[in-house]
């Protein structure tokens, strides 16, 4: 065994040997994970001062200046000092005569709807008429090999001429055995068998007339002409088929469209109004409209109304008639129907859009001479689709908000736009929002920039920029370029 006094050194040293710990009484590992924490705190406190400095800045171009002080005309949720106002369309109460229109939805039918058949068989050698043209009554469409019946309306001729003949002798005949019946040279009973025959000859006559009748008629069949005056449809059968009286389809269809006649429904809650104009005498207009409610089709009246209720649907049916002159109803044609059955007189009118539904009823919101927000409880009259009749709540001239309505309380400041501007300064729900970014002048997107906890500015500045626009103007252009140097300059230590 080695001896440390030989000097080799000792593996295992004992503790008082080794050396002595820092001052602290801590291990240098130790000291290095305090130290990493406390750099991270130091981090995160240096960005979190960055961003408060950050978020003054915009504080205090939104204020106005430096000192924070609060700019002149913003106003908090309910129109204070400090936020901005909340932009919205406004419409004027109107007083003007309004239209009693009940609303239906119909099927555009026509007044005659007539399939050309073939009334005889035979080959069809013609076709004269173009698919979808205008056809008259008494119009040539097609045609069908004529010779069949033109030669059985030559036999009935022939026999016709032929019992004429007998008839003819049979009278002279008769004329001599009455003379010699007179003479005394014959008996009667001769005359009286002369007689009969006459009568007989003249039955066949008749008969044959009639046979020639019918030829004449069958061959008349052979040309196929409109019964109606319409628009033909499609082509059913080629020349050169054989036609039947039997067949479905036939030849073609043919649909009379001027005039045209519309079916639609209405609620049975309406039909006394309707029943009490049409029992007087009152001819109804009634407008057609396209699936979109967007352009109008025609004019016509109301021609009558079905003789029972629906009971399954509580809807009873309406027949009107359209000249159609231009032919846009078309036959099966989906539409939306308007009837106009009355007219008030200087009534109150809003547009349906200012017309709000709560807990308190039917409201509008109203906007005094200060911008200030009121709700208004209303009584509704009937309507046109647009605007709305007003019973009770509303004066003429009063302005009632049309847009914007959602984000109003009670006794809130706003600010009316223009409703085009509002449109075109909307951000489009594909664009970013920006949260933190500005605009060069130190507000945001929407406007006048704001802090981004303020919700009400947010939701402001959001809707609309015009507004921000013109609160930019009456701060001044100076409070911007103030903000913008403030942010520019780099953090004091």
């Amino acid at each position: 065994m080695s001896n440390p006094e030989q000097g080799q050194p000792n593996p295992s040293p004992s503790p008082s040997s080794r050396p002595p710990l820092p001052p602290g009484g801590t291990p240098p590992r130790r000291n290095r994970r305090r130290l990493y924490a406390g750099l991270l705190v130091l981090l995160l406190a240096g960005g979190g001062w960055y961003w408060y400095a950050h978020r003054g800045d915009a504080t205090k171009g939104t204020a106005g200046g430096p000192g924070g002080a609060s700019r002149p005309g913003a106003g908090g949720p309910s129109g204070g000092a400090g936020m901005p106002r909340s932009p919205v369309v406004v419409a004027t109460v109107a007083q003007r005569d309004m239209d009693v229109v009940l609303n239906g939805l119909g099927n555009v039918t026509p007044v005659s709807n007539v399939t050309v058949r073939a009334q005889v068989s035979g080959p069809l050698l013609k076709v004269l008429f173009k698919e979808g043209q205008m056809v008259k009554s008494g119009d040539v469409l097609a045609e069908i090999d004529p010779r069949p019946f033109q030669a059985a309306l030559d036999q009935a001729v022939g026999q016709l001429a032929r019992d004429q003949a007998l008839l003819q002798n049979a009278k002279l005949d008769q004329q001599r055995y009455r003379t010699l019946l007179g003479q005394d040279s014959i008996a009667k009973q001769q005359v009286d068998t002369q007689d009969a025959l006459v009568r007989q000859y003249e039955g066949v006559v008749k008969t044959d007339q009639g046979n020639v009748a019918n030829a004449r008629l069958q061959l008349g069949y052979t040309r196929i002409v409109a019964p109606v005056s319409g628009r033909i449809g499609l082509r059913q059968v080629d020349p050169g088929n054989i036609v039947n009286t039997s067949d479905t389809n036939g030849i073609a269809l043919i649909t009379q469209i001027q005039p045209i006649a519309v079916m639609y429904t209405i609620p049975e809650d309406n039909l006394p109004s309707v029943l009490k104009k049409l029992n007087a005498g009152e001819k109804l207009p009634v407008q057609a409209w396209d699936r979109q409610v967007r352009n109008q089709l025609g004019e016509g009246e109301l021609l009558t109304t079905d003789n029972q209720i629906d009971t399954t649907t509580g809807t009873v049916k309406l027949k009107a008639v359209f000249p159609n002159a231009d032919g846009m109803l078309f036959p099966n044609q989906f539409v939306n129907v308007r009837t106009r059955v009355d007219t008030l007189r200087d009534a109150t009118v809003i547009p349906v859009a200012a017309i709000q539904r709560g807990q308190q009823g039917t409201f509008v919101y109203t906007v005094d001479d200060a911008s200030k927000v009121k709700v208004q409880v209303i009584t509704l009259g009937p309507g046109d689709g647009s605007r709305n009749a007003v019973l009770k709540g509303l004066e003429p001239g009063q302005r009632v908000v049309v847009d914007g309505a959602d984000r109003l309380k009670e006794g809130m400041t706003v600010e009316a736009v223009d409703p085009a501007a509002r449109a075109a300064a909307t951000v489009p729900a594909s664009q970013p929002r920006g949260r933190g970014r500005r605009n060069r002048d130190g507000a945001g997107w929407g406007g006048a920039s704001a802090p981004r906890g303020d919700a009400s500015g947010a939701a402001a500045s959001g809707a609309s920029g015009v507004a921000g626009e013109q609160r930019r103007h009456r701060e001044g252009d100076a409070s911007a370029p103030v903000a913008e140097g403030q942010r520019r300059q780099p953090p004091q230590q």
